[in-house]
């Protein structure tokens, strides 16, 4: 692993930046789709299972009540 990267992520900072700038909260859900260094990558069907159920439990998360 060079200079300790262990992944890459692209949207949520930006998401946090305009969250802050304007008051507002922000989540973000991340999922794991490509290895780095082997060029793995999950296939799309599974892909688009997890991404359902990462939903699913941020709706859930979001709509609890405490």
């Amino acid at each position: 692993v060079r200079h300790g990267i262990l992944g890459v992520e692209m949207e949520a900072a930006e998401l946090y930046t305009l969250a802050a700038r304007y008051g507002r909260r922000a989540l973000a859900v991340l999922t794991v789709s490509d290895h780095l260094q082997t060029g793995a990558a999950l296939p799309p069907n599974d892909r688009e299972k997890t991404f359902a159920e990462m939903v699913e439990i941020a709706l859930e998360a979001a709509f609890e009540k405490e």
